[in-house]
């Protein structure tokens, strides 16, 4: 969804190219989450008044654009042109913000943009990650004291609210009220999920940032030789303005700072982070403390530590690669290898094989006596959930069910004490599934996380968890978080049921099937050519149907999300079973199927499928496994696409690819946008 960006410099000098290239550079490392319009703000020119010891700060200048972050870059330097402003001039602090935004509420507009902005003077500036949903009762009430508002975001309402705010405690001759007291009145008045951070011309190389659900991250780079690498929020060093040079960043997500700095604090919802004098603080809201005799409450502060981002500037670099899509479906054998790394034990020969899963080991028994296991997703985490569930409930014993977040949310299903609720998210900050964590928590159950994204919501909020480890995902679709997902939950069943003997030669299996996936994904990647070939032929199709069942139902689903998402075509991933129930309607000889027939226990069902779409001219492409090619083709009239075979409850992590492929070279071919597809945001942090 949006991104936000601040990049604020203390006591080092900086030009004003430069910090406008630091808030560009920013907005790039943060365009995968997807967006329409971009904007900036940083200072005018600073002069001496009349009294020489005082600086005069002229409004902040907001440059915001529609389209892509590009063409607000060639906006702002056209604007800059025009005015004559100097690029070469020089600030020793200065603090700008920057936004990419996806549309909610009101058309992608300059006027919808961000920041938003309080008034013609830019007293109060905001960049906001979410959705505030009392809007329109602030809006009203703004309006009946003379505000009046330009845009159609929800966004308007909060820096209006602010110079509203500030003007009140200074009518009531508080004179001293400071930033954070501003905003910490403005975050009571405030419903729904938000990150945001403030400017404010009356508060001058200042910011604030909060957060109510939206993901928020700080970034420090300490630029003293002196400066200690552990140096941390209790240290006094840190919190006061001792003169030392640093550069302070806020963002969205450790994208857009791993480039500038390892060192970080995940800003917890509630907490308000107070940039200024090159010091932070950090205060904590408290909804229940309002106005204490006519002036503004001050908060309470905390102490938090920095931690390390475990990243490499690398990771989101695309490298030889044209898209970062394809990058990640090619980085998948590496990918599978890290998530796998320390937690697959193959012991000596008289060795049991067995898994460990850190984060699992002190919740296991407490899962094994669950009365069932609820998997809780959306989009592709559903779907790797669907691809695990037949081995987790062989393994395991315990009945698992699968639960979309939005609709458990919305039909408010039963959750139980005795139930484990498993969490899958890529970013771990999907809206719908916080959401239906905060339910499952509520009712008393056991809640797993599953996440790539360590320090993330669900990461911090559920009582254990498995981390894939699959490594920074820019791409919009999401690939290789996929096949590590399945490869963890398969783990997890492994974990789980792993005090069975009479599941000791299955667990084996899998176990070693676990050890060859790398090579076999490496192997099945060398499919690329053909699958460009297929999409080739397939370029100017309107539909794709996908059969699978079994273990490859969830494939079929995954692999129809990716051609839809990406190439923006019609497909639809259908279980086999359900073929004579609706869908055969729908075959002829000029639509595409795509059936998937690889070795396992549904593999005689496939077949007769294969049959008859092929008794009623259906148009077949059939993936199977390696040698099987006659047993499908019937009379050679079909395309066939051959992938090894792996340990049935993995063969999912095989098949995926080739569809992945399929999608990409689809994509290109049809000149869309690979990595920030249509509508689409990779992480979706509003419901």
């Amino acid at each position: 969804m949006c991104g936000i960006f601040a990049y604020l410099n203390f006591n080092v000098s900086r030009e004003r190219r430069y910090i406008l290239e630091v808030l560009f550079n920013g907005l790039r490392r943060l365009e995968y989450r997807g967006y329409d319009s971009a904007g900036i703000s940083i200072d005018s020119s600073i002069y001496s008044g009349s009294d020489l010891n005082r600086q005069i700060f002229t409004p902040p200048l907001v440059f915001r654009q529609e389209g892509n972050i590009e063409s607000l870059v060639k906006s702002v330097y056209q604007d800059v042109d025009a005015t004559d402003l100097n690029l070469e001039e020089s600030f020793s602090i200065h603090a700008g913000i920057a936004h990419t935004r996806w549309a909610t509420h009101g058309e992608p507009a300059p006027r919808n943009s961000h920041p938003q902005t309080s008034d013609a003077g830019n007293e109060f500036l905001v960049v906001h990650n979410g959705v505030v949903t009392n809007y329109e009762v602030l809006k009203e009430t703004l309006v009946r004291h003379g505000f009046t508002f330009e845009s159609e975001t929800d966004t308007e309402v909060i820096p209006k609210l602010a110079k509203f705010v500030f003007d009140k405690a200074n009518e009531e001759g508080d004179q001293s009220v400071t930033f954070s007291q501003v905003v910490i009145e403005v975050m009571r008045h405030l419903e729904g999920a938000y990150a945001l951070i403030f400017k404010s011309r009356h508060y001058p190389n200042e910011l604030i940032a909060c957060k109510r659900g939206s993901p928020l991250l700080l970034g420090v780079k300490e630029l003293a030789e002196e400066a200690s690498i552990g140096a941390s929020f209790n240290d006094t060093k840190f919190l006061s303005s001792n003169g030392q040079p640093k550069e302070l960043f806020l963002s969205s997500d450790a994208n857009a700072l791993v480039e500038h700095t390892k060192k970080v604090l995940v800003v917890e919802d509630g907490e308000v982070v107070h940039l200024k004098d090159g010091g932070v603080s950090i205060l904590k809201f408290d909804q229940a403390k309002g106005k204490r005799g006519g002036t503004l409450s001050r908060p309470a502060s905390v102490q938090r530590a920095l931690s390390i981002l475990e990243m490499e500037v690398e990771q989101i670099n695309k490298g030889k690669y044209e898209h970062y899509m394809q990058k990640e479906i090619h980085e998948q054998p590496e990918s599978l290898t890290t998530t796998m790394r320390g937690r697959l034990i193959r012991g000596g020969s008289c060795k049991a094989k067995t898994v460990l899963l850190g984060g699992l080991k002190d919740h296991l028994k407490t899962i094994r006596r669950s009365r069932r296991i609820v998997f809780i997703g959306c989009g592709t985490s559903y779907n790797a959930s669907l691809a695990a569930r037949p081995i987790l409930e062989e393994l395991s014993g315990i009945p698992v069910t699968m639960e979309i977040a939005s609709d458990l949310l919305d039909r408010q299903g039963p959750i139980y004490r005795e139930d484990t609720a498993v969490f899958v998210s890529q970013s771990g900050e999907t809206a719908d599934t916080l959401n239906a964590l905060e339910y499952a928590l509520e009712n008393g159950a056991l809640c797993v996380g599953i996440t790539n994204t360590v320090g993330s919501a669900i990461a911090r909020k559920t009582h254990c968890g498995v981390h894939i480890n699959a490594g920074a995902e820019i791409g919009v679709a999401s690939t290789k978080a996929y096949t590590s997902q399945i490869v963890v939950m398969a783990m997890l069943a492994l974990a789980i049921g792993g005090d069975l003997i009479s599941s000791q030669e299955r667990r084996e299996a899998v176990i070693d099937g676990l050890f060859d996936l790398p090579s076999k994904v490496k192997e099945v990647l060398k499919l690329d050519q053909e699958m460009k070939d297929l999409a080739k032929l397939l370029i100017a199709e309107q539909s794709l149907l996908v059969f699978g069942r079994g273990y490859n139902y969830a494939t079929a689903l995954e692999g129809a999300l990716k051609v839809k998402e990406v190439a923006l075509m019609h497909s639809e991933g259908i279980l086999a079973g359900e073929m004579k129930h609706g869908p055969l309607a729908l075959v002829d000889e000029t639509l595409p199927i795509f059936v998937i027939a690889t070795r396992d226990a549904c593999f005689s069902k496939q077949q007769s499928v294969i049959q008859q779409l092929h008794a009623r001219k259906g148009r077949l492409i059939v993936m199977c496994t390696k040698g099987d090619a006659a047993s499908v083709c019937v009379g050679g009239s079909c395309r066939v696409i051959e992938v090894p075979q792996a340990e049935d409850c993995l063969q999912p992590v095989i098949n995926i690819v080739p569809l992945q492929l399929l999608a990409y070279h689809l994509t290109v071919l049809r000149g869309h946008n690979v990595d920030q597809p249509r509508n689409l945001a990779k992480s979706v942090t509003t419901e």
